[in-house]
């Protein structure tokens, strides 16, 4: 009976070593790092990435410059083609028409390979040939001023159409003050748009 209750517990421990195989589980395999070349294609994509938004917004600053050069083009033409006003049976410069011709000196020496004609005209009171040389003498006064301050002569073509070429055609007052006047025509040359570095 003794020896009989020894086997049993030795048995007992013999089949559970047998069962656990007397052995540690092996240690899990150590994680491996990304390859090189994964590492590179992830740099590579990153670039990518970063190049295309910087190409993006090179795009629209560029579209956004060449908007702005277009409203400037089209301000500055507006201005250089502004007509001027003459009171009645008159051919000197007012305070009015002075400010308008100030602001075409400035383009005019931005732009000097620009050239225009100077048309002068008047209402349809007094005889053509009056009005023929009224609108003369009108363009002879818009071209003083302007070389006056500065700008070459040789610039400038003149040319009078008197009463023929109304502005208005009607017979009041308010017409005839529009139709006093001498009108600007691009002959020659571009205007100068600003460049971003010559804006302050």
């Amino acid at each position: 009976m003794r020896i009989r209750g020894f086997i049993v517990p030795a048995v007992a421990a013999l089949v559970l070593t047998v069962a656990c195989g007397g052995n540690e589980p092996p240690p899990p395999p150590e994680p491996t790092g990304p390859t090189q070349a994964e590492i590179d294609a992830a740099n590579q994509a990153r670039q990518d990435s970063i190049d295309a938004v910087t190409r993006e917004r090179e795009q629209v600053a560029e579209r956004e410059e060449e908007q702005r050069r277009q409203q400037e083009m089209q301000a500055l033409r507006a201005t250089l083609t502004e007509r001027v006003h003459f009171e009645y049976d008159m051919a000197d410069i007012t305070s009015a028409s002075e400010r308008t011709l100030r602001a075409k000196v400035d383009i005019l020496r931005n732009s000097p390979d620009i050239r225009l004609r100077l048309e002068g005209h008047a209402d349809e009171r007094g005889s053509n040939e009056y009005n023929q040389a009224l609108g003369s003498a009108r363009t002879q006064s818009v071209r003083d001023f302007l070389t006056d301050m500065g700008i070459s002569a040789s610039r400038f073509a003149m040319v009078s159409y008197g009463e023929e070429r109304p502005l208005v055609n009607r017979s009041d007052e308010n017409a005839w003050a529009q139709n006093r006047r001498v009108e600007f025509q691009i002959t020659a040359g571009q205007i100068r748009v600003s460049d971003p570095d010559d804006r302050p």
